[in-house]
């Protein structure tokens, strides 16, 4: 699902970096290849991907991860409403069509 897009800027996901130990573990729960390994340490690499579905703070040995889980989701399903929207998909241009 590389390439999907929520909104902009949203993402609560939040990597400490120093206490992460390199285990890859987020890169392999992550169904929107958010992170990298970069050196020995996971990296935020699409921050803007993240739909905030928690596999990677429930699976980070060492709690270097955290999201509020499920916020993501929501905006993405807003988002991809209003995109509809826009591009006049839906309905007859009133709200009740």
């Amino acid at each position: 699902m590389k390439g999907f897009r929520y909104l902009k800027d949203v993402a609560t996901l939040n990597l400490d970096q120093p206490t992460c130990i390199g285990c890859g573990r987020c890169l392999e729960v992550c169904p929107h290849q958010v992170f990298s390994l970069v050196g020995k340490q996971a990296s935020i690499v699409d921050r803007d991907a993240c739909m905030e579905c928690g596999a990677c703070a429930l699976n980070c040995p060492v709690k270097a991860i955290t999201v509020d889980c499920g916020v993501g989701c929501a905006s993405g399903m807003i988002n991809e409403w209003l995109q509809e929207r826009k591009l006049g998909k839906l309905g007859g241009g009133n709200c009740c069509s």
